[in-house]
């Protein structure tokens, strides 16, 4: 099995099997995710590789740059056949895509090339060529819970898929404790940096978004106030899980809503943030427009705002915990999306005092939605909001399984395709899915 290495300990990653798949099919694999997210790691324990292209390598990124297309022709050449050419970090030399496409073309053969980045270079500005049909790019986050306890990947919306989900659906939850949930949350998912003591896990993480404002925006976007852009990603720590609204960070910051937003697509880019879009449907005409905006670490968005394990005792602010744990909860199942047996695609929803937290559709007209709750108890009322979206509101069209995901241990039924489910539901499903 391909493994993450964290430290002594050996992670199995859930996105082997997708990459393995990716390079019978593609000609060219394109693996992306945030900083420090483990892509160069997978790679390496993962390929037997012809060539090994490290971009850091600033010697190596001058002398390729000078000519990509005449030295990956050479490299490709005398490459033996079946093995690809790594190129890591690639988002440093954008203009290596067209050199990419004429080679790729010439072969037309899978696994010529395996790329990684901290962002997508086919969608960036400096890039010649996207090499549409020529490339599958696979998202690589940081470890989920379901690898961290080395469970197989969550697929809980692959039940929803089923026509009448019932607890008896549902695998065993494993049993936790509420500090154990918390524990995972303001740890978060970088294998390098979720084991340290607070203190030094705090400081790692304020030396991460340096690394991003110093290293990573550049080939994305020009930044000229770096300072804002660092002031930017505190204030979307404490914000996340709420819905956008770019006025008041200008005002927060002192910005333009141009630099604003440039800033925001960025952060997009490199997958520090999500922007998770509002759900609408034929004639629903006033839900709210704006996207929610999501943290894609809570380890990283905790750390930011100042959190540890003894943040969220019995006297903390509710509304805190709650906000974290919903971007806890979006980030799992976003991370799961690849390793589904259906697409599913991720919103959210509000319309005056109604909201939906996570609302998830699938082709067939299927919907699964999701309520987050950050206490031990659960009741009828948690699902009012998801209950009238299906029957009378813009789901009722639709067919939909509602879910509470909450603190407690046990897995209820509230009336048919209405489940409220602990926490560890997340990190319960059998690890004998994952194929070595």
């Amino acid at each position: 099995m391909f493994c993450h290495n964290a430290g002594m300990t050996l992670i199995p990653r859930h996105l082997t099997e997708r990459l393995t798949a990716a390079l019978c099919t593609s000609r060219v694999v394109n693996v992306v995710g945030p900083r420090q997210s483990g892509k160069t790691t997978l790679v390496r324990d993962m390929l037997q590789a012809a060539e090994f292209l490290d971009l850091d390598d600033e010697a190596l990124l001058a002398s390729l740059g000078l000519d990509p297309y005449g030295q990956l022709s050479i490299l490709s050449a005398s490459a033996k056949p079946g093995l690809p050419i790594v190129v890591d970090e690639v988002q440093r030399l954008p203009r290596i895509t067209l050199a990419l496409k004429r080679i790729v073309d010439r072969e037309r053969r899978a696994s010529q090339f395996v790329l990684t980045g901290s962002s997508d270079i086919f969608t960036l500005p400096k890039a010649f060529d996207s090499l549409a049909g020529r490339v599958i790019t696979l998202w690589l986050w940081p470890l989920s819970a379901a690898e961290i306890r080395r469970a197989g990947p969550c697929r809980l919306l692959d039940l929803a898929a089923e026509a009448a989900v019932s607890p008896a659906d549902v695998p065993v939850s494993r049993r936790f404790a509420r500090q154990e949930a918390i524990d995972l949350l303001v740890r978060g998912g970088f294998a390098e940096i979720r084991g340290l003591e607070d203190r030094d896990r705090m400081a790692r993480y304020e030396s991460y978004v340096d690394s991003i404002v110093e290293r990573d925006v550049a080939p994305v976007a020009p930044i000229r106030k770096p300072d804002t852009l660092r002031r930017l990603i505190q204030q979307l720590a404490h914000r996340t899980a709420e819905e956008l609204n770019v006025a008041k960070l200008c005002a927060a910051l002192g910005a333009r809503q141009e630099t604003i937003n440039a800033y925001l697509d960025a952060l997009s880019r490199l997958g520090i943030v999500h922007r998770l879009g509002a759900w609408t449907a034929s004639g629903a005409r006033k839900e709210v427009r704006s996207p929610k905006l999501h943290f894609m670490d809570t380890g990283c968005a905790t750390a930011l705002r100042g959190e540890d394990s003894h943040s969220f005792g019995l006297r903390a602010d509710p509304a805190a915990l709650g906000h974290i744990l919903e971007t806890f909860v979006f980030c799992e199942l976003e991370k799961s999306l690849p390793l589904l047996k259906r697409r599913w695609q991720l919103y959210h929803w509000r319309h005056d005092a109604r909201e939906v937290d996570i609302v998830a559709q699938a082709p067939g007209r299927l919907l699964a939605l999701f309520e987050v709750k950050a206490s031990t108890t659960v009741g009828s009322e948690d699902f009012r909001h998801m209950d009238w979206f299906l029957a009378d509101g813009p789901g009722k069209s639709y067919r939909g399984t509602a879910f509470v995901i909450y603190l407690g241990e046990q897995t209820l039924s509230f009336g048919p395709a209405r489940l409220a489910l602990p926490l560890s539901v997340l990190w319960s499903f059998p690890a004998s899915v994952v194929r070595p």
